[in-house]
């Protein structure tokens, strides 16, 4: 397999776990309202707001997780809190946790 379809795989599987498998877990996780639950996942996407304090803004070779403000462990361990509440604030975590988890697997899993 060379570079380029590694870089493809690795980038479909960074969206994959960011846009649909929110929806396998709400589906799973949330029933009967894991289309809302879904939705709330995927709002957590704007914790990725905290990549424009940084510069440059992407780079691929820079761990997310540790780096940015929102994805820091400090942060992480109050998305873990958040899970012991009920409602949307634990579907919130759910997402923000995912999402953490997302980010360090596409660091650790796919440096070449």
């Amino acid at each position: 397999m060379n570079a380029d379809d590694l870089a493809l795989i690795r980038t479909f599987t960074h969206y994959f776990l960011h846009l649909i498998f929110p929806a396998v877990i709400a589906y799973l996780f949330f029933q009967p309202h894991w289309k809302k639950a879904y939705l709330i996942m995927l709002a957590t996407m704007l914790v990725d707001l905290d990549h424009l304090l940084a510069n440059p803004i992407f780079d691929s070779d820079r761990m997310s997780v540790g780096f940015h403000l929102l994805h820091s462990y400090p942060m992480i361990a109050v998305y873990f809190l958040m899970l012991f509440f009920k409602g949307n604030i634990r579907i919130v975590a759910v997402g923000l946790l995912f999402h953490m988890f997302t980010d360090f697997q596409d660091f650790m899993f796919w440096q070449h």
